[in-house]
């Protein structure tokens, strides 16, 4: 039997959209606690909420932006977004203090997260049914790809330029993002009277999908602890003096994930989430263990590479297990729910952890980040997996 088509005109240019938002994200997110730093002489712990404020602006954005994207369109709530993200982004040129800095942050995130919750809803159904984990994997590729690409073009300008070559670089690509969305076919979802009257009010269901939250959880915590390499690397390669091996780190980081996406999606659709989840998990603490620990330049992009492997894994399998918890009318709500855990966990991460750094240093902290990882083996089980069916991971939908 046949599968159905994947790679349509618009899974490709869904992939493109998202790729340039998310090199706008990632070059930003590993620069902006040094542009705190050293334009302004802020601390790590204000340095930090400088960084994670933007991923608390996209968490409070996606809370409203599941409930109201079917009433509003997919389309407008995505055009409404890039729009934004490109409008933000060109005040960073003009930024003066700290409390500027943090308001554009918490704005620049609201406008990312209604922009990619509408992306994330968009190719749930773009994809086709019985290959959601393939298919959010090669999508997630994207995310991947900005990983590797925005953190090395912002370590690079940073050591070779100034902050405005960063800020050019980052316009470029959200004029991107929507030059490329204009070209996107979005299918809407018309909702009968019934559905659209859940959507009213203010009750805790009209915002979350419950049976994302158990998977969503273990996720959010796994990028609680990612963020302390996202907001931290660059000052941490700085103190250990490896500074030309960090510049390929994410490199190295997504090039592990271009080649574990395939192999983890298929495993998920064939064989269910726990064969993929516990070992992603385990590779995860690993590679968090060597970077707490590197001396030379290779042990730093081996960690990395295992960093990649485990927590690419992660949140591929997490949103595969959330959007397929829902029903086809509250997918939106099973992707804002996945993703305000996991922006919950970036961007708390960071402020507290700051915090951390002057008792742990930044080796104690990614230490302690490996055991956080470890205990979520046993809380994805007490959660997910031991509910989890086994075999292909269509028998866990909740459908």
């Amino acid at each position: 039997m046949n599968k159905a088509r994947l790679w349509t005109k618009d899974f490709l240019i869904v992939g493109f959209v998202n790729f340039f938002i998310a090199i706008n994200f990632y070059l930003l997110m590993v620069v902006i606690s040094s542009f705190a730093m050293e334009s302004f002489q802020s601390p790590p712990g204000e340095a930090g909420l400088a960084s994670g404020i933007f991923v608390i602006g996209a968490l409070i954005a996606r809370l409203f932006s599941g409930k109201w994207m079917e009433r509003i369109g997919r389309k407008k709530m995505l055009h409404g977004g890039l729009i934004s993200s490109l409008a933000m982004t060109l005040i960073y040129f003009g930024i003066n203090g700290v409390p500027l800095l943090l308001v554009v942050r918490f704005l620049h995130g609201a406008a990312f997260g209604i922009a990619t919750t509408a992306l994330a809803t968009i190719v749930t159904n773009i994809i086709p049914k019985g290959r959601y984990g393939e298919g959010l994997g090669y999508f997630m590729l994207s995310v991947t790809l900005a990983m590797a690409v925005g953190p090395f073009l912002g370590m690079f300008i940073s050591r070779h330029g100034n902050f405005n070559m960063i800020f050019v670089v980052c316009t470029i690509s959200a004029a991107f993002s929507q030059a490329s969305a204009l070209f996107l076919s979005v299918p809407e979802i018309v909702l009968t009277r019934k559905q659209l009257e859940a959507t009213k009010g203010f009750n805790f269901r009209s915002f979350v999908e419950f049976g994302a939250i158990p998977i969503s959880i273990v996720c959010g915590i796994i990028y609680f602890c990612y963020s302390s390499v996202l907001s931290f690397l660059t000052v941490y390669i700085k103190e250990i003096h490896l500074a030309d091996a960090a510049s390929f780190f994410f490199v190295i980081y997504a090039l592990a994930v271009l080649f574990s996406r395939p192999y983890t999606g298929r495993l998920f659709d064939s064989k269910g989430e726990n064969i993929a989840m516990y070992p992603a998990i385990l590779i995860f603490m690993i590679g968090m263990i060597i970077l707490g620990q590197a001396r030379a330049g290779y042990t730093l992009l081996l960690a990395g590479a295992l960093i990649g492997l485990g927590c690419g894994a992660v949140q591929s399998v997490s949103q595969a297990v959330a959007v397929k918890m829902a029903s086809p009318h509250r997918v939106g709500l099973a992707t804002s729910t996945f993703f305000i855990f996991m922006d919950g966990g970036v961007g708390v991460g960071p402020f507290v952890l700051g915090l951390l750094v002057p008792f742990t240093g930044y080796r104690g902290l990614y230490s302690s980040m490996a055991i956080v990882a470890f205990a979520c083996t046993f809380l994805y089980y007490i959660l997910h997996g031991k509910r989890a069916a086994p075999g292909r991971a269509e028998n866990i939908s909740a459908n």
